[in-house]
């Protein structure tokens, strides 16, 4: 006898679509980098393996139709075996204002964490800032997840939110900042942040020594420094990054601080070059 779910027979087949969201990972492990395989083993510890191998087909058939991402809530477009394509949806808590405002401090008092963020990195000890502030990057327990699908099947996770994780968990690799915007921080702001406290920051990463009296210095005023070697495997992908590495300079001209006023030059010469 034939199994049905509210008038609809199960199947088990999926209508093919095109133009879906397909993985790129054609085969093995989707996630590559360490913090989308972080999300990803959170989700396994969570007892879940076994269900999210289901949704690992379709997220490679291309049955996910559309992936959104907004703070705390992740949703996919998932077609299943029926006409109507199921909406699955992943939320987590984002952080507060205060609480976020901790984690900017934080980090902006790292100059190699705030380098790496500038240059589109995710630094691994990352999870160590947060944890130092009583916060999780990474959902800890179940109970911090919440998720649903409109699909018939009464198990969580179903194929169809598997699909979404894994889809989600690749668009951490293109992009890290989409863990920190479903945590409620987009790039531009935190960078923005980042970019505004590393010139006003207190703390042991922003104490600079006393500048010398400007008579003194004349000769080598203009001379320009030697640039600090970046970090082991930093790639910049901003003309100005090199800036965001270096402590804060002792110096103000017009009120404004000097790393500032060097970005439009950094960008000019780079332009040039291109």
């Amino acid at each position: 006898m034939a199994d049905w779910y509210g008038g609809f027979p199960k199947t088990g087949k999926p209508i093919r679509v095109e133009g879906g969201i397909k993985a790129r990972s054609k085969r093995g492990e989707i996630a590559q980098t360490w913090w989308s395989r972080r999300f990803i083993e959170v989700l396994e510890s969570f007892g879940m393996g076994g269900r999210l191998q289901r949704g690992k087909n379709y997220a490679r058939a291309g049955q996910v139709l559309n992936l959104t991402l907004s703070t705390s809530v992740v949703v996919g477009l998932v077609q299943g075996s029926r006409p109507e394509p199921y909406r699955s949806r992943i939320g987590i808590k984002a952080f507060s204002s205060a609480e976020w405002e901790q984690v900017e401090q934080a980090l902006a008092g790292q100059a190699l964490y705030a380098a790496k963020l500038l240059a589109g990195e995710m630094p691994p000890e990352i999870e160590e800032v947060f944890a130092g502030l009583g916060l999780e990057l990474f959902p800890t327990t179940m109970r911090e997840l919440t998720m649903d699908c409109s699909c018939p099947d009464w198990e969580i996770p179903c194929k169809h939110l598997a699909a979404t994780c894994y889809l989600l968990a690749e668009s951490f690799d293109a992009d890290p900042f989409q863990i920190l915007a479903w945590r409620g921080r987009s790039r531009e702001e935190l960078l923005d942040r980042l970019r505004s406290l590393r010139g006003t920051t207190g703390g042991p990463a922003a104490e600079v020594e006393e500048a010398a009296p400007l008579s003194e210095s004349l000769e080598t005023f203009w001379a320009a420094p030697e640039p600090p070697a970046p970090p082991a495997g930093l790639e910049s992908t901003a003309p100005d990054a090199l800036l965001d590495e270096l402590e804060p300079l002792p110096v103000e001209i017009g009120g404004e601080q000097a790393i500032d006023l060097l970005r439009p030059a950094y960008r000019a010469m780079a332009a040039r070059q291109g």
